[in-house]
């Protein structure tokens, strides 16, 4: 029983494949055309980027905010810190770092009051461990546009974390053991050690430059917010007696670090490229470049395009698509309405019907009226109509194109309108990309105007991006260029 319910359950299937089979050799291949085959995984082996790297610097250390601080009586005392840290970047505009610090800092203060005059300036130091988590925000990848085909070198990240610390503090002045009256003098020191009990939290700049696929250098500054107000070297407490507790000195209770660091960033990886630099067309312009600055042949489609429809054979699901047809984003040959005739062989492309018939519903030839086909005609002509980049201005070499057309309106009967539609493709806020639809198509009615055309003839109309030639180009990293400067047009269309 249980056999012959498989085996029922299984013949649909088996239909579906066959059927499937037989459309990819018909004359009319369409959507359902088999080709699932070529598909390719995509997994470790597919990518194109490294995205791990480890980071290592150093710099100068200032505990700037405390009860003790690094810059007193006009002067500045230097201490230093130094990084190692392991990246991970999980997209082209963030990463985390999991990050080890150590360093020293050299603070001064003076108590005020009696007892101050007693102590005189008091020398802190603190030496500090940290491990932390970091993120990191590539903000020129996020604000670069994905476009720009030029090859860049600077980037500017922002960082934030939190972590735990262990540190150990020692202060010395004249009176430092102020709770005898006899020597020997003790320090104040305090030691905490390293834990999850002790958060500080962080956050900074950096600027980076790639000085080839492996290194990067990078200027770096950071403030670290330490949460604790012995951190500085004043002590343990408050015993609420002026002049003679250091940690009454400033009313805050944390101590904070500054630190200017320069690092070093070694990325790890097969690949030619890193994700934090990573970009995907500037690989198709073949402007990735090696150790030396050579150019890198980098092959796009490693199988090829068979059939030259703009579809990598590496994940082209229809591998035999008729020269001339219109494919979308996976290769097959568009059919819109889904009839099993391509749009290409359709003869009623919007309207379902049989392949002996060429997909029209009936045999009865399609009727075109006079202005369906001067429309046609004069589209011929606005193929390839050229503009200022971002503006309404026409460029000179289309001006032929528009003095055809106009010779071919002014043949028409005057009581016709047309519709002079601009569109623009998905790149830009749809409120700039509509306005300049209208001021491009209100410049070609304009010039046809001025070349004889009635006025009353045209009808100017911005659609901006919601009238896409190729619909699959949105966004506009979907498709290659050539089909976003389709996308950018002015056409007829009959009213």
């Amino acid at each position: 029983m249980k056999l012959s319910l498989f085996l029922l359950m299984s013949l649909p299937i088996g239909l579906y494949a066959q059927d499937s089979i037989a459309l990819a050799q018909s004359e009319y291949p369409n959507t359902f055309s088999s080709g699932s085959a070529y598909i390719q995984k995509f997994d470790k082996n597919a990518k194109k980027f490294n995205d791990w790297a480890i980071s290592v610097g150093g710099g100068p250390a200032f505990m700037s905010h405390g009860d003790l601080t690094s810059f007193y009586g006009g002067k500045i005392n230097w201490g230093w810190n130094a990084y190692v840290s392991l990246d991970k970047q999980l997209t082209h505009t963030f990463g985390l770092s999991l990050q080890y610090q150590m360093g020293k800092t050299n603070q001064q203060a003076k108590l005020p009051g009696t007892a101050g005059d007693l102590a005189g300036v008091a020398n802190a130091w603190t030496k500090f461990q940290q491990v932390s988590l970091l993120g990191d925000v590539n903000f020129s990848n996020l604000l670069r546009r994905v476009d720009n085909h030029s090859y860049y070198r600077w980037a500017l990240h922002g960082y934030a974390g939190i972590g735990f610390q262990g540190y150990n503090t020692l202060l010395l002045d004249n009176n430092g053991s102020r709770w005898s009256t006899t020597p020997p003098r003790v320090p104040i020191e305090v030691e905490q050690k390293l834990g999850i009990a002790s958060f500080f939290y962080q956050g900074g700049v950096g600027l980076k430059y790639k000085i080839n696929r492996r290194v990067d250098i990078e200027a770096r500054t950071m403030y670290i917010i330490s949460g604790d107000e012995e951190f500085d070297g004043g002590g343990w407490t408050r015993t609420q007696k002026p002049g003679i507790d250091y940690n009454l000195i400033n009313d805050s209770y944390t101590d904070n670090v500054w630190t200017a660091n320069l690092g070093l960033t070694f990325k790890i990886g097969k690949h030619i490229s890193h994700l934090a630099w990573h970009d995907p067309l500037q690989g198709v312009y073949g402007r990735i470049n090696d150790l030396e600055n050579k150019p890198v042949d980098l092959v796009v489609c490693e199988k090829g395009d068979g059939d030259n429809d703009g579809v990598c054979d590496d994940w082209d699901r229809q591998l035999d698509t008729p020269a001339g047809a219109r494919v979308d984003g996976a290769g097959v040959a568009l059919d819109m309405d889904l009839d099993g005739v391509i749009d290409l062989y359709d003869k009623c492309v919007t309207v379902p019907g049989p392949v002996e018939n060429n997909g029209c519903p009936t045999a009865a030839p399609v009727v075109q009226n006079v202005s369906t086909v001067a429309v046609d005609e004069i589209n011929k002509d606005f193929e390839g109509i050229e503009f200022a980049l971002n503006k309404d201005v026409i460029r000179p070499q289309s001006f032929d194109k528009l003095n055809h057309a106009a010779d071919v309106i002014k043949t028409l009967n005057p009581n016709d309108k047309f519709l002079v539609v601009g569109a623009t493709d998905t790149r830009g806020s749809e409120t700039y990309n509509l306005n300049l639809s209208q001021k491009r198509a209100e410049a070609v009615v304009k010039y046809l105007v001025g070349r004889g055309v009635p006025a009353s003839m045209l009808i100017a109309e911005g659609r901006g991006e919601k009238d896409l030639k190729y619909p699959e180009c949105e966004p506009a990293t979907n498709c290659e260029e050539w089909k976003n400067e389709a996308n950018r047009r002015v056409y007829f269309q009959a009213k």
